[in-house]
This record gives C-alpha cells, structure tokens and sequence, in this order.
C-alpha cells in the first residue's frame, strides 16, 4: 500500500513540488489556500462570491496528466480589452463547475477526472468570505492577501477576518498521512493561511506523522528578509504553538553571482542561508542538497531532486 502524504501550500511553491512528487509511488492530498484576492481569482471571487480558485488551478494542472498543449490551455491567460481581460481559462472552468456541481469540492473531483489527476486536491475551506489580515510591526491592518503581499512589510501577526471551517476531509488526510508537508512558497500568503486555522494545528498535534518543511530559497521582501532555515522554522513553530517541525529540506546550491544581484536589485529577494547551528539547536532534521535551478534566468527548485529527498526519508519509516 502507498504511503499518503499531506501538502500544505499553494500557488507555484505547491505546484513546483507536485510536479515531481505525482512521478513518486505515493498517495499524495494537495491541500490549497483559497485566499488570494488578487488578479483575475479577485475579480472572480467578487462577482460570484466564490473562494478562491487560482492557486487550485495551478496544482491541478500540474498534477495532471494530460497532453501539455491542454495544460498550457488551462493557464492560458485572455489579453483583450473586454471583461475577459486577465482571467485564466482553468479559472473560468472552475467557477462553471462550482456553479454546476453547487460547491468547490466537487468541482475540483469533475476537473480532476477530466484532466487525468490520479491525486487529491482540496480546498483549505469552502466559504467564500474567507480573508486573510496582517498586523504589520507599526500596528497597521492589512485586510486581503493581494494587500498583504504588496505591501512588503513585516508582520507581527497574520490572522483571518473571521475563523473559517476547515473542509472535514482535510483534517482526515492529516491524521491518516505518513508525512505532512509544509510546502515552500510565501510564508505568509501560501503557508500561514493553513497553520493559522485552529482545527489544522489540533490535528497536525494529535497526527502521529512527521511534519517536514520544504525551505525557501530566497526571502520574500519586507516579510522574510535577511532569514535564515532557523528563523523559517521558529516562525513556523511559533504560530503551530510548539515545536511540531522534525525535518528541513534546504538548498545549498552556490547562486550565480549575477542572477543573485539580479534577484537583489529588481525583486529586494536574498537567498535563505542554512544556519546548520541554529537548527541542530532546535532538534530538527537538516536534509540539505544542491537543489535550485535557473529556468528562464528564475530560480526555481529542481522537483525531482526535492521529490527524491522527500520519497528516500518516507521510505526510512
């Protein structure tokens, strides 16, 4: 029987690693936040008050195996002058299939058949109304995900406007997994969103799976910089109240000078250096590899290689 692996995540962090971890003999739950605000998932949310479906789009389609002009069909994004402008067509899809099927749920269970996923996908929450806040260090309230991340600030706190209910068959997924995953991906948009719902911590508490952290390779401006692992993990811990963590991949890839200095000036990202010390002083797990890659002169993580990683320590249990 396979090994069943939770993913906590969302957006192309989650997407990245599912492209590699579908080739692995697992079962894998891709669990997404529905969040995000912004662009045409925001516009989309507004007019049909929906949660929302960017983030699940993108994990679907990487999760799919379908011909990879389909794949590009799903993300191809309308650039017109009309309504239509912005929108992804996956999006648009989903939102006819949560009209059809009358939940979000069930839309993504029709997408995944259509589109030959051989995985789970859920959504974190059904409600519609969910928002995401931030409390930045000067007190200031943050109110959406878009917000959030364009403000490159540094928070003090990130919360939801009101606590949503957590889908029933995530937490299940949690307490039967082999291993939790905390993907990488913005701490505080992709991966706050998850450990913050009070009934994800209790059931990530009472799970007798590990739970490994897949560590960004760069900061994230206003929000993460200058971080190393350890203060990846601390805030991680902090906010699961305890010290949950057992393992961290890291990538100890030597970045080109020049896509470093790129990376400094245009986007004020830095990588994340490995503070071996600091996370032997926690107790946690340091697996660590020359994992990132350059596509298209932007960093990515090599998802076979992180994949491999995480299939070698599922197999040691």
């Amino acid at each position: 029987m396979h090994k069943k692996v939770v993913i906590l995540g969302g957006g192309s962090g989650s997407s990245s690693l599912l492209r590699g971890l579908k080739e692995f003999p697992i079962d894998i739950t891709a669990v997404i936040t529905v969040a995000d605000n912004g662009r045409s998932t925001g516009v989309l949310r507004k007019e049909f008050d929906i949660p929302a479906v960017g983030d699940i789009r993108k994990v679907i389609t990487n999760l799919s195996n379908i011909d990879p002009v389909m794949k590009a069909t799903m993300e191809y994004r309308f650039h017109t002058s009309s309504d239509l402008n912005g929108h992804a067509l996956g999006n648009l899809i989903l939102t006819a299939l949560m009209d059809i099927t009358g939940n979000l749920k069930d839309s993504i269970a029709a997408l995944s058949v259509l589109l030959d996923v051989r995985h789970k996908v859920l959504p974190i929450s059904e409600e519609s109304n969910i928002t995401l806040m931030g409390e930045t260090m000067d007190g200031t309230i943050v109110e959406g995900e878009a917000a959030i991340t364009a403000a490159h600030q540094e928070y003090k706190r990130i919360f939801y406007k009101q606590e949503p209910k957590v889908v029933k068959e995530v937490i299940d997924s949690i307490m039967e997994a082999d291993l939790i995953i905390i993907s990488m991906g913005s701490l505080f948009t992709s991966i706050l969103p998850h450990i913050i719902c009070k009934e994800v911590q209790q059931a990530m508490k009472e799970s007798k799976a590990p739970v490994m952290y897949l560590c960004n390779a760069m900061t994230q401006p206003g929000e993460t910089d200058h971080y190393g692992v350890s203060d990846h993990l601390k805030l991680l811990n902090h906010y699961l109240g305890g010290n949950y963590i057992d393992v961290v991949v890291a990538s100890n890839t030597k970045i080109d000078s020049e896509i470093a200095k790129k990376y400094e000036t245009e986007e004020q990202k830095d990588p994340v250096y490995i503070d071996q010390k600091e996370i032997e002083e926690m107790g946690i797990e340091l697996l660590q590899d020359d994992l990132v890659t350059i596509v298209d002169g932007v960093l990515r993580h090599d998802s076979m290689k992180l994949s491999s990683i995480i299939f070698s320590y599922l197999m040691r249990s």
